[in-house]
């Protein structure tokens, strides 16, 4: 397992890579069907190129991860349990398939229940090897305020934020210091989702973004078709990196994660090895925060949980989303 330790975060802040929003797309994007080779996150990238421009999301961001840090080493749990975040889904559609019914929505809101609250049904396939350190249940639920919706002629969408405002044919976000704002779109070529992290919170793009095909359960493109696309982009949202640090044999900042040289896809059978620094383990693969299909994911660590519940607590920096 890797120790967490604060200079890595301020290490993520200075390497921040060059990024296109513009351009960000799977090696394999097919973007006439629609349809995802393989799953694939821009929201690291996004980070680190507003993380690199932006002084000031620099120092919100390391501010946070301080607190993070000092969430974790004096083990304080939520003091009034669970909390509930509101969300708004903000759908914009040019075709009857992309205009997501209430139905639809509901379903996603009901698997980020169970995923995030460790009730989903295949919790049993954890392996006994990290049953000692699954989160079960993070104390987070979110429920649905309302449903904003918007007919539109646009064919495609990219990563630069156009779907959060009016002004360029998108939709407003509402309130997002105190609501969690999704976006459902339609096309994003081979792009599945992508979210901003708590350094992010309150500002006008702040919340999640998915691809309708890739959104709920009935209708949705497989293997992508069992909700886990938001579970995935939440945890950011919520502050969780992807599971392999996004560098070869990267850290995650999660103490609990085995270390592991970078990304799965499809269906990989326990045990998967990784060597990293001469060590071989079998790794995680099952995190939601990796990159196999739907069906392969299906656990969050106690250190993610951890993570989620310190940008939650009062003085955390998604505190705005505690309105009871």
């Amino acid at each position: 397992m890797k120790k967490t330790v604060f200079y890595l975060a301020a290490a993520f802040v200075i390497s921040a890579c060059n990024h296109n929003p513009e351009t960000e797309t799977l090696a394999d994007d097919n973007s006439t069907t629609n349809v995802a080779a393989r799953r694939s996150c821009p929201s690291e990238e996004l980070r680190a190129e507003m993380l690199k421009n932006d002084a000031a999301a620099r120092e919100r961001f390391i501010n946070i991860e301080a607190g993070v840090q000092n969430f974790i080493a004096t083990g304080k749990v939520l003091s009034d349990g669970t909390v509930d975040i509101p969300v708004v889904v903000n759908v914009l559609y040019r075709t009857s398939a992309e205009n997501i019914s209430d139905a639809r929505i509901a379903e996603q809101i009901a698997v980020l229940n169970a995923d995030f609250g460790g009730t989903n049904t295949d919790a049993s396939k954890i392996p006994t090897e990290f049953s000692t350190v699954k989160a079960g249940d993070t104390k987070v639920r979110f429920h649905l305020i309302k449903t904003v919706r918007k007919s539109t002629t646009k064919t495609k969408w990219g990563t630069n934020d156009a779907m959060k405002k009016a002004s360029t044919g998108g939709i407003d976000a509402t309130s997002p210091a105190n609501y969690f704002n999704l976006w459902v779109v339609g096309n994003m070529g081979g792009i599945l989702g992508y979210a901003t992290f708590p350094e992010s919170a309150g500002l006008w793009n702040d919340g999640v973004v998915i691809a309708a095909p890739y959104f709920g359960k009935t209708g949705a493109t497989s293997p992508y078709n069992l909700g886990r696309t938001a579970t995935h982009e939440v945890g950011h949202y919520l502050n969780l990196r992807h599971i392999w640090g996004d560098a070869a044999c990267g850290n995650d900042l999660v103490a609990d994660t085995p270390t592991q040289t970078g990304a799965n896809y499809g269906k990989p059978t326990y045990p998967l090895y990784n060597t990293c620094s001469g060590t071989s383990r079998s790794v995680m693969f099952m995190n939601y925060m990796d990159y196999v299909d739907d069906a392969s994911m299906f656990m969050f660590s106690a250190g993610q949980k951890a993570r989620a519940q310190a940008v939650l607590t009062s003085s955390g920096a998604r505190s705005g989303l505690r309105i009871y």
